[in-house]
């Protein structure tokens, strides 16, 4: 079911593709835009990735697994949250894939997030992914 229910943002920024790229895989500059998380991984497919920090006054520590990497266009991975209140388990991950494309001297950032349980879940994932895009787009275009 909540395969089908796809959390969806994008935005433009004024930056070329290998500084918007760069900004996605460098954890410091991740720290910057996503809410004050601590990222880590090998930026490797099939290397893990946890991300660490405070949501809303709850610590957290999130995990997945790098699926696809191809730098410059491509990052995708799953991605596990004890907060969301299931189990850890394969079906309660969601699948993050975040696309990179020239558009004229612009960086289009398309991000789909899936596995959202109910309509509810998917608006408030992609609120969340907007803000952390319009970050992104206010941290690189400074």
């Amino acid at each position: 079911m909540g395969e089908n229910l796809i959390a969806k943002a994008s935005t433009l920024i004024d930056a070329p593709i290998d500084e918007v790229w760069t900004a996605l895989i460098t954890p410091e500059s991740i720290k910057q835009y996503m809410f004050g998380t601590t990222v880590a991984s090998e930026w490797r497919e099939g290397s893990p990735i946890t991300w660490k920090g405070e949501w809303e006054g709850k610590p957290y520590e999130d995990k997945g697994v790098i699926l696809k990497l191809q730098p410059q266009r491509t990052l995708e991975y799953s991605h596990f949250s004890p907060l969301m209140g299931r189990p850890d388990k394969p079906e309660n991950y969601h699948r993050v894939k975040i696309d990179l494309s020239r558009a004229g001297d612009q960086t289009r950032v398309d991000l789909a997030q899936d596995n959202n349980l109910t309509e509810e879940a998917r608006a408030h994932s992609e609120k969340n992914w907007n803000m952390m895009l319009a970050a992104m787009k206010d941290f690189l275009e400074k």
